[in-house]
């Protein structure tokens, strides 16, 4: 009897020793051919073909851009650039992804935004790879038609980073709300006149479209503003003066990516000809191409 059951056990160990082996020789060989396909099928910002393409991971702030980067997207996914967008509620994280290498690029600010990010974090090899396109600043109200009738103490909402809060004062003193200093980019301290008595709510860039009813006036980024439905015809105030770049929107990269081939390309197929087209035809030409 104990015969039997030596027997019999050894062969259930000699079958159990065999799945062990056919199992784990199935993993490491599913591991190797998943590596080397991996390996296979991606390629890098300075080599990449349809066949081994290479994945651009792009930070944005608004739905709105979808209108622009998904055409973008489709013709260069032929290329072998699978463009990757990526959606942030802010202005600052998505430099802050870029910076530790969550995206490739970013195409959400401006020139003025970029270098005063740069100051303040001390992330310097964050550099503009092209211009992409102006989109106005504009003064907005639900209560008043005219920037006269604002009245004395009225309150009005403004973007609270930096340089957007230095474009919206800039825009106020243009319609002759307040007088400024000659501050490169102002803030509250630089108004030297402000006769209305004005007071200013200085709140996160994205909320300043959803307090517009709460206000008596707002100073909205545009691109807030079209994904608010908020027809850029109906400000009361237009931003129109550029007196050079600081304003001009940009596609962001880390310096040592900027002349990539890949970069290279994205700029180049965001500055053509079938972009400009979108900008008219979807936003009715309120995207100028800087």
């Amino acid at each position: 009897m104990k015969s039997i059951w030596k027997k019999l056990g050894a062969v259930l160990l000699v079958g159990i020793l065999a799945l062990t082996a056919t199992a784990c020789g199935s993993s490491s060989k599913s591991d190797s051919s998943s590596s080397k396909s991996s390996s296979k099928s991606e390629g890098t910002l300075n080599n990449y073909s349809k066949d081994k393409p290479v994945t651009v991971k792009v930070g944005l702030t608004a739905a709105i851009y979808k209108e622009i980067w998904d055409p973008i997207a489709k013709d260069l996914k032929k290329e072998g650039i699978n463009i990757e967008q990526v959606q942030f509620s802010d202005y600052v994280t998505p430099d802050e992804a870029l910076e530790n290498g969550e995206v490739t690029i970013t195409s959400h600010q401006h020139h003025a935004f970029l270098k005063s990010t740069v100051k303040d974090k001390g992330w310097n090899d964050l550099v503009s790879a092209g211009d992409t396109f102006i989109i106005a600043m504009n003064l907005y109200s639900k209560k008043y038609k005219d920037v006269k009738d604002i009245p004395d103490k009225a309150t009005i909402a403004i973007p609270n980073d930096a340089s957007n809060e230095g474009r919206a004062l800039k825009l106020l003193a243009d319609a002759g709300l307040i007088k400024l200093n000659d501050d490169e980019n102002p803030n509250l301290s630089s108004i030297t006149e402000n006769p209305k008595n004005l007071e200013f709510k200085e709140l996160n860039a994205a909320d300043v479209a959803p307090a517009l009813p709460d206000v008596d006036a707002a100073v909205i980024n545009g691109n807030y503003a079209l994904d608010a439905d908020i027809n850029p015809d109906s400000c009361i105030y237009k931003e129109t003066k550029y007196s050079d770049d600081s304003y001009f929107c940009l596609i962001a990269v880390k310096e040592k990516n900027k002349d990539t081939k890949a970069v290279k390309r994205i700029v180049e197929r965001f500055q053509s000809d079938a972009t400009k087209k979108v900008f008219k035809d979807k936003f009715n030409g309120y995207f100028v191409p800087a």
